[in-house]
Formats: structure tokens, sequence, C-alpha cells
């Protein structure tokens, strides 16, 4: 067998196609967990893509202007304030990716509230090795204060924390379902006769039956509803890591109204992306193009009270970066800079955080306080 046929038996589409061919057809949400989080060949796991950025699939705001970054330190130095001026906060950043962020975050802090910077502990939660090991290169210089573990290896509950994530919600895997005769379907993936994927239908489990009545999802003939149910174990595992503090999610989401209601959004919300573009067939290529469906906010936000948590706001986060300062962090990074193409780049990334037709009008904020 020569090399290329040995790696192409070996990619994640062969191995999906084996196991389906040995277990029958598997639900999306497990494919959609292997298409995304493969150790080896997952679409956020392969070391080799590249994901971000002009050359890559899709733009993030941290990456687009560093006014992203540096609009949420001075959140969050208000926030160390109105929590006490806690002994030390801790920052739980959640797919931090290669780490843009939380340099912004602790750059901004150290410059300009050196008091908060030497109270913070960061810790980053990526389970991509590629970009841990970005991170951690981007981070070096802030080696003492940053620390590198998944959620659900903190143990004792954090006394006063912010968890934050940006754009993580929407990539979690999630169950597919469909009205049928008056019942609900889930839609699974099998395989036709040329051996590809495709969509078929099968009974909930009683897991996805329990959410579905909790959430009094009712759909009508052929209309689909992704259910994220990781969304909602997120945000109680949050609240059992705070004893006080805050959860921020950053995110494109809609209430569940919006989500069962909108004629535009009657065959679901799931959207695959490659080079910008949005790709015609979810299902193709798994592992090479990214996946996402949009955020049921009211969910989050149910979940969150019965988890102890106040819904502190939720709004579009244009209006989120206006309201806390953006204008006075352009300011000041610009009085920084000696360059006037980097004064001027600054401004472009001003512009698109705030443009009604700009990237972050496409995002909410959602800030849920406990303690």
């Amino acid at each position: 067998m020569s090399s290329v046929n040995h790696a192409s038996q070996n990619s994640l589409a062969a191995r999906l196609r084996a196991r389906i061919r040995r277990d029958g057809p598997i639900s999306f949400h497990d494919w959609m967990q292997a298409a995304l989080y493969d150790e080896r060949d997952g679409y956020y796991c392969r070391p080799e893509l590249i994901r971000q950025g002009r050359a890559g699939d899709y733009r993030t705001a941290p990456e687009t202007s560093p006014l992203f970054a540096a609009t949420f330190a001075q959140y969050f130095v208000k926030s160390y304030f109105d929590l006490g001026k806690p002994r030390q906060l801790i920052i739980v950043e959640a797919g931090a990716g290669s780490g843009q962020f939380a340099r912004g975050i602790l750059t901004a802090l150290h410059s300009s509230a050196p008091e908060v910077f030497a109270a913070t502990r960061y810790l980053i939660d990526e389970v991509s090795l590629d970009a841990r090991a970005k991170a951690l290169a981007n981070l070096s210089e802030f080696g003492d204060q940053v620390e590198f573990c998944r959620l659900d290896e903190i143990g004792a509950p954090l006394e006063t924390a912010i968890i934050f994530s940006n754009e993580l919600i929407d990539a979690f895997p999630v169950y597919r379902l469909i009205g049928r005769n008056q019942t609900l379907k889930q839609l699974g993936v099998d395989l036709n006769e040329e051996g590809d994927f495709v969509w078929v239908e099968g009974d909930l489990n009683h897991e996805i039956t329990e959410a579905c009545a909790r959430l009094r999802i009712s759909l009508a003939e052929g209309q689909i509803y992704e259910l994220n149910l990781a969304a909602a174990d997120f945000v109680s595992h949050a609240a059992g890591l705070l004893d006080r503090g805050l959860l921020i999610t950053v995110d494109y989401g809609a209430s569940r109204d919006e989500l069962l209601n909108a004629p535009n959004r009657f065959t679901g919300t799931l959207r695959a992306f490659r080079r910008h573009q949005f790709a015609d067939d979810a299902l193709a290529n798994p592992g090479g193009q990214d996946l996402t469906t949009t955020v049921d906010w009211t969910a989050m936000q149910e979940t969150g009270a019965r988890c102890g948590f106040e819904n502190l706001r939720l709004e579009r986060l244009d209006k989120f970066l206006l309201n806390e300062g953006l204008f006075e962090a352009l300011s000041s990074l610009a009085g920084q800079m000696s360059h006037p193409a980097d004064v001027i780049n600054l401004q472009t990334g001003a512009r698109e955080m705030i443009r009604p037709d700009g990237l972050a009008a496409s995002f909410q904020v959602l800030i849920q306080r406990k303690g």
C-alpha cells in the first residue's frame, strides 16, 4: 500500500465510514464531535490547518482588533471592584485558541490597572495542543500568571473568578431534531451506496426526550431545531466552579422563540464554513471545515437561573463595546503607538467593531453573575 493510500485509509472520513458500517448510523452529535474534536484529525485539533484570519475559514473579534480585548479589560477592572477587590481574581478563558485575547487582557491590565494585574491569575482551557503551544509562546512574558488546565481539572471552587468564552458555545456538538408526523425524530448520519455521508432519521433517546419536554420543543412537519445540551452542561459546570463571580459568554445566538418561529430558521441553523464561505454540505469533508450552530440564549439563561446565576445583561456585542469604553480604549492604545500606519489600522478595527453591519453586530454578550 502506498503512503497516500495509507493516509487515506486512516483519515477521519475513512474512520467514520468504518464506524458506521460496523455499528450503523450515528447521531449527528457524535458525528460533529468527531468532525471538530477528534484528537488527530478534528477540525480544531489539526496542527497544520489554518483556521483564523484571511488565509483561514473565519475571523474572530480578538484577531480583528486589539480593541476587543482592551475594552473587555476595562470591564474586568470594573468587575474586580464590583466583586469587592478580592485578594486574587482568577480569569478562566475557555476555548482560548492561540491566546490573543489573553495577551490583550494581560497587556491592558499591566499598563492601565497594575493593582488588578497584580491580583490576576489567568487560566486557559484549550483542547487543541497546537493552539496551546501558540498560546504558550504568545503569553511567555506573563508566564508567572498564566496556567493551562481544563475546566474539569479544576478541583476546588474558585473563590472569585470570571469565566470567559468567545465563539465557543456555537461549536459545541448538537443534536438535530426534526418534526415528523406530529412527533420528534433526531437526524443522524449514515452512508449511501456510494459511501457518501447522508442524513437519516431515528428515535430520540431518554436524555433528549427529557430535554425537549423541559424546553417545550414542538416542531412542525419537516422543521429542524438544534439541541445544544453541552451548552447547558457548560453553564452548570461553570456555576459549580464559582463561589462568586461572572460567566461571560460572547457568541452569536437568538432567543428560543426566534429559533422556533422565525421563517429563516425553519431548517435549523447548522452552518459549515470553508475559506470564509458557506459550504454546501455540512457532512462533507469531516475535519476539513468549521461547523457551527446558533446559540439558544433562552436555554443559557434558564440553565443559569436554575444553577444560581443572576442574568445581568444580554446585548449586542457592538453595543456592549461602545457602552464599556471602546473609544477610551482606542485613545489609550493609539497614544502608545509610534507609527501612523498602526493608528490607522487600529481605527479601521474600531470601525469594524461598531459598524451596524460589522463583525461585532452579529454577536451578543451574555453576562451572568453568581454570589
